[in-house]
């Protein structure tokens, strides 16, 4: 049976893992203790899913409450996968900011997913990477 939690202290080892155990960790630094702690902590809307004391799913965002909500990461474990988790996880997030628009980037292993759950392509989405001037 999967529960979901809403906040709540996240152990770091144990959402690490979670990366590594999805196919997100290929593309977050699960390497960089520092700097996947500071993307915990500075989140300010994290959902969770457990399987009994087993994390198995994370929707971890950036959100007003009111007009958006960057889902910036979406990870459930490969042995978890299809089972309807990133939806709830999604779903859950959701209902902590309902009158905000969700916005992601889609990991190039999911964007078949997100139009079959109702998502719907934003042409327009741009990206400045760190490495890159501003002109």
């Amino acid at each position: 049976m999967i529960t979901y939690r809403v906040g709540g202290p996240l152990d770091l080892d144990e959402v690490t893992e979670l990366y590594r155990a999805s196919t997100l960790g290929e593309r977050r630094p699960v390497d960089e203790a520092v700097r996947m702690e500071a993307m915990l902590r500075h989140a300010n809307l994290t959902v969770t899913a457990w399987e009994g004391p087993l994390l198995v799913g994370i929707a971890r965002s950036l959100s007003d409450f009111l007009y958006v909500t960057y889902l910036a990461d979406l990870a459930v474990r490969l042995s978890h996968q299809r089972q309807g988790i990133g939806r709830e996880l999604i779903a859950a997030t959701r209902r902590e900011a309902p009158q905000a628009m969700i916005v992601l980037l889609a990991a190039p292993k999911a964007v078949d997913y997100y139009p079959r759950i109702g998502f719907s392509r934003h042409d327009s989405a741009w990206v400045l990477r760190p490495e890159a001037n501003i002109r």
